[in-house]
This record gives structure tokens, sequence and C-alpha cells, in this order.
């Protein structure tokens, strides 16, 4: 039998087998693209402004993103027992106190964020507060702070990046088209990179879009195991996803940018193609993978 153990690490060689997929994919547009230009300085610079995207979004995205949303800080005396509980859990998972901050939004949600687990924030909507008993919230914020300590939000930070980056590439690529030739290279294997490079600017977007889905909901899968392992009560989460999904309340703070940084999706969508774009895995393949965990 599969035990919470062996769940984290088959979702944790998974997810790292998908980023380096991701990362190898991103370069290989890059090389299309600088192939079908005539100049390899195109490959450089893509990958140099990369670099710099991503350094940037790893020192500030964690201000960007309660900024967004509004979130306020929490002190122990406004919120005793919230606190109580993220300091005891982090104690156990033998983490720093991470930041704890409120959104006001009556949608029952919460996340994760920060570079690393010394500058990590936690950040809970007024609405899940409102739902949950404490061994059910105990579940919620055992699974942000496994957030926290597997480095979900750098990975998450990082992919969001990457994805932004190739629909820019590709962006750029379908209008700058005309100005192909010339560079000295042979005009026949130049064509031919220039057509799998308008195909490449097409699709890119969209597959860097499904890989980017298929690690985070990896990474989702990850936390409810960590989280049920720290806690040693995997029921209390899963009858808090069971709350959150029959809520049905959708976020007025949340953006598609980070929707999946949340433990849920903030967003009540439905309908066939949505399903294959979901951020999250579905909610009831969770719930059944913590009722089938063996906390032994």
């Amino acid at each position: 039998m599969a035990t919470l153990y062996t769940h984290q690490s088959e979702n944790a060689t998974k997810t790292w087998i998908f980023l380096t997929g991701f990362f190898v994919f991103v370069m290989g547009v890059g090389f299309v693209f600088s192939q079908a230009y005539g100049s390899p300085g195109f490959l450089y610079v893509a990958v140099a402004i990369s670099i710099l995207m991503n350094v940037g979004s790893y020192w500030y995205s964690d201000k960007l993103v309660l900024s967004m949303v509004h979130a306020t800080p929490v002190f122990r005396e406004d919120h005793p027992e919230l606190w109580n509980i993220v300091e005891n859990l982090s104690i156990t998972a033998g983490l720093p106190m991470p930041k704890l901050y409120i959104v006001n939004d009556p949608s029952p949600n919460a996340f994760a964020t920060g570079r690393d687990k010394e500058h990590a924030a936690v950040a809970v909507h007024t609405g899940l507060l409102s739902i949950l008993n404490r061994s059910e919230l105990e579940g919620v914020l055992a699974h942000e702070l496994s957030h926290v300590g597997n480095r979900d939000t750098l990975i998450s930070t990082v992919v969001v990046v990457l994805v932004g980056f190739v629909t820019i590439l590709s962006d750029f690529f379908l209008r700058t088209g005309h100005r192909f030739g010339g560079g000295g290279r042979d005009n026949k294997a130049q064509g031919m990179f220039i057509l799998i490079g308008f195909v490449f600017a097409l699709l890119a977007p969209i597959i860097a879009t499904l890989i980017k889905l298929a690690i985070t909901r990896k990474r989702e899968f990850l936390a409810d195991a960590s989280g049920a392992l720290l806690t040693r009560y995997p029921e209390g989460l899963a009858s808090a996803l069971e709350k959150i999904s029959r809520a049905g309340v959708p976020s007025t703070t949340a953006n598609h940018a980070i929707a999946h940084m949340y433990i849920a999706n903030p967003f009540s969508e439905k309908g066939v193609v949505t399903k294959l774009f979901m951020t999250h895995p579905p909610v009831e393949e969770r719930i059944a993978n913590l009722r089938g965990m063996n906390v032994s």
C-alpha cells in the first residue's frame, strides 16, 4: 500500500521531470527562432532576458502578489487561533514562522508565496475562516506550509515567468516575420526554420501553458501529501477541500495570472475547454487520494 512518503517521492520526481522538460522546450523555441532569423544572437538575447526576468521575479514576486490582492498583515493579537496554528505547524515542520496575511475576500481560499522559507508568507481569505473548523483550517495551513517547505512558491514563479516569456517571444516572432532574410545562410534551410518558427510561434504559448498546468497540478498533489504528513490527519484537509468546493463563491481579489497559487481554483468556471486549462487537479481526485493514504 502506498504511504505518504511514496506519494511525496513520486510527485517530486515527476515535477522535476516536467520542469526540466519545460526549460528544454523554452531553449528549443529560442533556437528555432534564432535559426529563422539567421542569427544566434537572438537565442543569446532570449536567454539573457529570461534570466533577468527570473531574477526579478525571485526577489519581488511575493510583494507584488500580496499587493495585488490587498493583503493586510496579521499579528498574534489580531487572530490568536490562526497565529497559533501557523506557529505550531511551522515548529513541527522545522520552518521559520512565515509572515501571515488576511485577504478580505468572501471566497474560501488561501495561498503561500515567497522565494524561500526565510522569506515566506501565507495569506488566508476571510471566507475560509468563516466556514472551516480548527482541524480543517490546520489541514489547509499545513498544505500551504508544505508549499513553502517544498519550495513550490519559487518553482511556480519560475514557471509563470517562462510561460510569459515564451508568449512574448512568439508574439515578437509573428510581428516581425516580414524582416527575415540575410545573414549568409542557405535560403532553403532558413526557409524551413522560418516555417517551423511560425508553427512554434502559434503553438508555443499553448504548449507552455499546458506544461505549466501539469507542473502546478503535480505540486498540489505533493503539497496535499506533505500537509497530511505534517498534521498526521489527512481527513482534515479532505474535509476542508469538500467545503471549499461546495461553497462555489468566486474570488473578488484573485486574477488568472496567480490562480495556480491558491489551494483551490479561485474562480467558479465550467466547460470542457476550461477543464483542460484548470490550474488545479480535480478536487474529487485530491480528496480520494487523501482518504486513501496511509499515515503509518
